[in-house]
């Protein structure tokens, strides 16, 4: 009996083995983007409920009675307006092509919620992986009357 021909099958398994790493690379490199602008993402939606919050008061309760004690009343169009102000005065819109905002208010905690949602177009793909993925983050702030 003869050796059987083995020659070419340590190169099927060292081209393999180098497709695997270079997958792996590519996962890892597309983890950090993300994981990156979920962070920057939630920078700018910490800013943005502070704004809201600071400037979304009516005004209406200091006008006709003082400061109150407690929590102040929202409007949720002031809000709204002072969230869509912030992110375009930051440069948000510029650094975050597609960015959007969602605004919650609880009027009975005076909290705002800013959800922002912006697409990443990721650095390196995986073959049969989406070349475009949507990051989200959330900020929150109460507006609270201080003597």
């Amino acid at each position: 009996m003869g050796r059987r021909d083995e020659d070419g099958a340590t190169t099927v398994l060292i081209v393999g083995l180098a497709l695997v790493l270079a997958m792996a690379v590519a996962a890892v490199v597309d983890v950090s983007a993300a994981y990156l602008q979920r962070q920057s993402l939630d920078t700018v939606a910490d800013g943005a409920a502070l704004r809201a919050a600071d400037l979304g008061a009516t005004g209406e309760e200091v006008y006709g009675g003082g400061v109150p004690q407690g929590r102040l009343d929202l409007s949720v169009d002031r809000v709204r307006g002072s969230v869509r102000e912030f992110l375009a005065g930051s440069g948000a819109y510029a650094d975050y092509p597609g960015l959007s905002f969602d605004v919650d208010l609880d009027a009975a905690t005076s909290t705002v919620t800013v959800h922002v949602t912006a697409p990443l177009d990721l650095p390196l793909t995986v073959p049969g992986s989406p070349g475009v993925a949507t990051i989200g983050a959330t900020g929150s702030a109460v507006v609270v009357a201080d003597r």
